[in-house]
């Protein structure tokens, strides 16, 4: 799994007119499922993202975490981080996994971080999605496992 996370204010996704999902102050998250990944790296990621200390504390320095300040997520699934640019001029999506297997690891994910009580939105999977946020900081952090 690749996951682009960045720290908001707000965000939303939209597919066609429609909003799917919107949060307040939280993380945006770009989840990439590459072949091979587990439940497990799933569950390890969720984890480390709502235990992950990117938010001021009261001198300013990042000390607390997403739980500390009951920020909220909202999880886009994007197959293309998976992509290989390194040869040509066409991106490779051939570590990119299966959507049927995506898909059921994508929801594992997000249902992994709501049970740490926290608010998650989500885009609709393998949709043509347009996502809004006002990035904060800017933070932004590429996790993996």
């Amino acid at each position: 799994m690749i996951i682009v996370l960045q720290k908001v204010k707000e965000a939303s996704v939209s597919v066609g007119d429609k909003v799917t999902g919107t949060i307040g102050q939280g993380v945006c998250l770009l989840v990439g499922i590459e072949k091979g990944d587990t439940e497990e790296e799933a569950k390890y990621l969720a984890r480390k993202i709502a235990e992950l200390r990117i938010f001021p504390d009261s001198l300013g320095k990042m000390n607390r975490a997403l739980l500390d300040v009951q920020g909220e997520v909202l999880a886009v699934s994007q197959f293309t981080l998976a992509a290989s640019v390194k040869k040509g001029r066409r991106p490779s999506f051939d570590k990119a996994e299966n959507p049927s297997l995506a898909e059921p690891l994508f929801l594992y994910f997000v249902e992994q971080i709501r049970k740490f009580g926290l608010k998650v939105e989500t885009g609709v999977f393998a949709a043509s999605m347009e996502v809004f946020l006002i990035n904060e900081g800017p933070v932004t952090f590429i996790l993996q496992k």
